[in-house]
């Protein structure tokens, strides 16, 4: 069973991803399973208006099964190994799977919106924050993205290899506190209990732990690729940034509802560390910087008294060439680092908007990404 710092975590938790398989969301590959994709989205629906405990969640949701249903709609009985047929099953797919979504979502009163993304987008830091920005707004908005990866545009070079870890990517991309992976299983067993009877459920372990990954192992299903060791991985890499993992059987009734109540379903693979100290550490462990800003001393008191973001106004010099989501140096008129941070904007426009008013961004670049130079969730103080 959970312990109680457990259940505390899934109630406190604002933001959520979650993610559905192909088998579930497609019904084993007969077709989009409208009953139980309704199902989600109801839970979703009063996740993001509020439960009975009064507090709103921002949700996200990642599904597979563009493919499974281009396959079903195309009559094609076994998955096709050519890239181009798979690309094609997507394409034809996607389009079913986006309207069965925003169907079901407007239904119950709530917006969705499509978002397709592919390795390339989370790994070059200009679309990676272009993509964190855009969720984040819509989440905001009180809007469900739905998030699959762009299969018809992506080859085996640039792929994520499956949804689970597209899910943990999500999870990392918008800061999420938990990751919750429906799946066609309970949870993960100390062994496959097909094969062995003495397998013995897991209810809660740490995520990363090494033990978990001789625990799973297996192959996916016909329909999708992923397998409870995808997961695992996943639940891991989402610790990364703070996000605990929950994998359930996905049609167990309320499971979402239950789950942020605090039920004990599933397994429960805990962060070790919080989301706030992960993100801060990892800007923090950057040893290469590729440019700094020096503040005046108006800023330096906002920034390390006030726990303020870094905007263009407080700002005296640029130095070095950096883009858009690299991390940069934060100096003192002195030339001490006192900071570092997420830069909003590359260091040929920063060099312009120094001791502008955020107002005066749009006139003088010609869009506006950010208020902020650096926005203090993306900040951390150093000295």
């Amino acid at each position: 069973m959970l312990n109680e710092n457990a259940v505390s975590a899934l109630r406190s938790a604002r933001r959520i991803v979650v993610k559905v398989g192909s088998s579930l969301v497609t019904n084993e590959g007969r077709g989009l399973d409208a009953a139980a994709i309704g199902e989600w989205c109801r839970q979703l629906a009063a996740l993001v208006g509020g439960t009975a405990d009064g507090e709103r969640r921002e949700m996200v949701m990642v599904s597979s099964g563009a493919i499974a249903e281009g396959m079903k709609r195309l009559g094609w009985s076994t998955r096709p190994h050519a890239v181009h047929e798979l690309q094609a099953a997507a394409a034809v797919g996607q389009m079913g799977l986006a309207q069965m979504y925003e169907s079901q979502l407007s239904a119950c009163g709530i917006g969705s919106a499509q978002v397709l993304l592919t390795h390339a987008d989370l790994a070059d830091r200009e679309r990676y924050l272009n993509a964190r920005s855009t969720l984040l707004t819509l989440l905001r908005m009180g809007v469900v993205p739905v998030i699959n990866e762009n299969d018809t545009v992506v080859n085996d070079e640039i792929k994520f290899g499956d949804n689970d870890t597209l899910g943990a990517l999500v999870a990392n991309l918008v800061e999420a506190d938990v990751l919750i992976i429906l799946t066609d299983q309970r949870g993960l067993y100390t062994a496959d209990p097909r094969k062995d009877p003495a397998a013995e459920f897991v209810h809660q372990a740490r995520a990363g732990d090494p033990a978990l990954e001789a625990m799973a192992g297996g192959a996916g299903s016909s329909i999708g690729r992923g397998g409870m060791l995808t997961k695992i991985l996943a639940a891991k890499r989402a610790a990364g940034s703070g996000a605990s993992t929950v994998i359930a059987w996905g049609r167990e009734p309320n499971a979402l509802l239950r789950l942020v109540a605090g039920e004990s379903i599933g397994t429960l693979l805990v962060a070790p560390t919080q989301k706030q100290q992960a993100r801060k550490q990892w800007i923090a462990d950057h040893l290469q910087l590729r440019g700094a800003v020096t503040v005046d001393t108006g800023a330096v008191a906002k920034l390390r008294d006030e726990g303020k973001s870094l905007l263009p106004i407080g700002m005296v010099a640029v130095e070095g060439d950096f883009s858009r989501g690299e991390v940069i140096a934060v100096r003192d008129p002195a030339g001490t680092e006192i900071a570092r941070g997420l830069a909003n904007y590359a260091s040929a426009e920063a060099r312009l908007l120094c001791r502008r008013a955020s107002a005066d961004i749009e006139k003088l670049l010609g869009y506006a990404a950010e208020p902020e130079m650096v926005h203090r969730d993306n900040l951390i103080v150093v000295r």
